[in-house]
């Protein structure tokens, strides 16, 4: 037992030494429920995985646990989810353990559908890590899978539920029983020849597919057929995907477990030693494509020799002052030659790096933007405004009078979500059109896609005539027609509000988008917030007007728009309905910001 201790609990009360209180969300499992719980004495946070008693009535079901609860209670790693105790009573068994309050990458991967090469690299190293652990203590995992990769406030990565996890036997020894989630099941495993570390590394490769692909590379609607696939290696590997990423994928899923890239050679695959991995991805990653920049090759390699020649203090004392020679002075004039050299690079490459886009481009380049608005900043001055206004209107039966003659602004009346392979592409009331590709980049065909308008991630934009457009580029525009084409075959316009004049400089960019389970909102790089609601097609458009004053716009699932001055709506209130509505966009903010 506990003892003293008190712990917040959902669903049971019996034990002593576990009081009421609130739970923040449960978590099911195939064999317990998870709760995120507070210790009373010390506010330390737990996840804790809760057994029902039941559920543990025969002898081999109370072995199970047992043995997860005695392997678990071993291990040690950064990435692997830290075990705190464990208790029972009549009812239940409680284990307590690290609390990874990102949930997994399963959300993750159900926000997002798919990851960027980076971040998947960023991933990869932490499982493979814990992995590497486990395997050295003789732990095979046996459900590797993105629902037991745990994700913490700091987004590092655990490996967690040690289920099915078992001490690793000589090939004689195995157990043949198949065990495991049937998509990332190995073929030795389906021939019943048992569970290797090659079973936990080709469930990895299955991992990257997923992540990469959007889903498991043997999928199919039927589990026979999916384990007939598995058996036969039968998987399709995406153009899109980089050559490094299938030739590593490829590495992986091997039939022959001795034909497979162990986790070293994983590590020193091309796909990791040539592509960018970052130290760290922000919170708002788990539901969004994050903005990454990767350093320069070059300024890499001299911030490596950099820190070889500088960073090394030197000696002081009196040994190495008894031991100097008359050759130093020479030793250190050299030094100080390096140092210059090295310096002097430093500068060149900063130079070449600054000019690189310019002469790239060239006579196309437009400007970097002035002034550039984040996504943070668009949201929250958006909230700020929001808030104010539901802060300080009235009650009322029906909203003020709508604007006869609103100002011309630009809004999204068609959009399709393509990031399970490119990125989110979206036509404006203008007819623009515009994507914003999964690596953050962006490209919008404008004047009846005559022109291209380009913008890199450092928010540098180009423009360029359709007909003369780099052959970097080519690829995006023909994504981007791809997606005109389809929004214009397939998809009816959002409203009745159309631009009638010509606003010129260069398009609005959509700088982020998010989906909930009720609402897609975007925000632009003009302050404009978005937000589209699935059910009934209604929107919400907050934009500036050209005196700086707030309009909102408000369409109906008729799909016929409203223009309201923001103060209208402050002074003299709306109906429940939008009042409501104005809520809801402001809860999402809010949670956009706190991620």
């Amino acid at each position: 037992m506990v003892g003293k201790a008190c712990y917040c609990n959902c669903r049971f009360s019996t034990c002593s030494s576990v009081n009421q209180s609130s739970c923040l969300f449960p978590l099911k499992g195939g064999f317990a429920r998870c709760y995120e719980m507070t210790d009373l004495s010390n506010n330390k946070m737990y996840a804790v995985k809760v057994i029902p008693q039941s559920r543990v009535s025969k002898p081999h079901q109370r072995d199970k646990i047992t043995n997860e609860i005695e392997l678990h209670k071993t291990l040690s790693h950064k990435h692997v989810v830290k075990f705190s105790h464990h208790f029972e009573d009549q009812e239940n068994i409680y284990i307590f353990l690290e609390l990874c309050s990102r949930k997994s990458l399963a959300h993750i991967w159900k926000a997002r559908h798919t990851l960027t090469e980076p971040e998947v690299r960023y991933y990869l190293r932490q499982i493979i890590s814990g992995l590497k652990y486990l395997h050295s203590r003789g732990i095979l995992h046996r459900d590797l899978k993105l629902g037991n990769f745990f994700v913490n406030e700091n987004m590092e990565l655990r490996l967690g539920d040690f289920g099915l996890a078992a001490k690793l036997e000589t090939v004689e020894q195995r157990k043949k029983t198949i065990c495991g989630t049937p998509n990332y099941l190995a073929p030795e495993v389906l021939n019943r020849q048992g569970h290797g570390t090659e079973s936990d590394v080709w469930s990895l490769g299955c991992v990257m597919y997923t992540l990469m692909c959007g889903n498991p590379p043997f999928e199919t609607l039927d589990l026979k057929e999916t384990y007939k696939c598995i058996k036969e290696v039968r998987y399709n590997l995406p153009s899109t995907l980089s050559p490094a990423a299938q030739k590593l994928i490829s590495g992986i899923l091997q039939k022959n477990p001795s034909d497979r890239l162990t986790l070293d050679q994983i590590l020193n695959h091309e796909f990791f030693t040539k592509g960018f991995t970052p130290d760290k991805l922000p919170p708002s990653s788990c539901v969004m494509v994050p903005e990454l920049h990767p350093p320069s090759p070059a300024k890499k390699f001299f911030t490596k020799m950099a820190k070889s020649l500088f960073g090394k203090k030197k000696a002081k004392g009196k040994h190495q002052q008894q031991h100097r020679g008359l050759t130093d002075p020479y030793v250190d004039a050299f030094s100080d030659c390096i140092q210059f050299i090295v310096l002097l690079s430093f500068l060149l490459i900063s130079f070449c790096e600054q000019c690189f886009d310019f002469f790239f481009f060239f006579p196309f380049f437009f400007a970097a933007c002035e002034d550039v608005l984040t996504p943070a900043a668009v949201s929250e001055a958006a909230m700020k405004v929001l808030n104010s206004c539901l802060a300080t209107m009235p009650a009322a039966t029906r909203n003020p009078p709508c604007l006869s003659r609103p100002q011309s602004f630009l809004w999204v009346t068609k959009w399709v979500d393509y990031s399970n392979k490119y990125g989110f592409g979206y036509q404006l009331s203008n007819q623009n059109i515009g994507v914003l590709f999964n690596e953050g980049t962006h490209l919008s065909l404008c004047e009846q896609r005559k022109t291209v308008h380009y913008c890199l991630t450092n928010n540098k934009h180009f423009t360029f005539p359709a007909s003369s457009l780099p052959e970097q580029l080519r690829s995006q525009k023909q994504i981007v027609e791809l997606m005109a084409n389809y929004m214009e075959q397939n998809l009816m316009e959002g409203g009745d509000l159309h631009c009638e004049e010509q606003v010129s400089g260069p398009p609005p960019l959509l700088l982020q988008w998010v989906k909930t389970d009720h609402a897609l909102v975007m925000l632009f790089n003009n302050g404009t917030l978005q937000v589209n609601f699935y059910t009934d097609h209604t929107k919400i458009i907050l934009c500036k007007s050209s005196d700086d004053s707030y309009l909102l716009t408000y369409i109906s699932r008729e799909r016929v728009s409203y223009t309201y001055l923001l103060s209208m709506l402050t002074e003299l209130g709306c109906t429940s309905e939008l009042r409501h509505r104005l809520r809801y966009v402001v809860q999402l903010l809010q949670h956009h910001a706190d991620a």
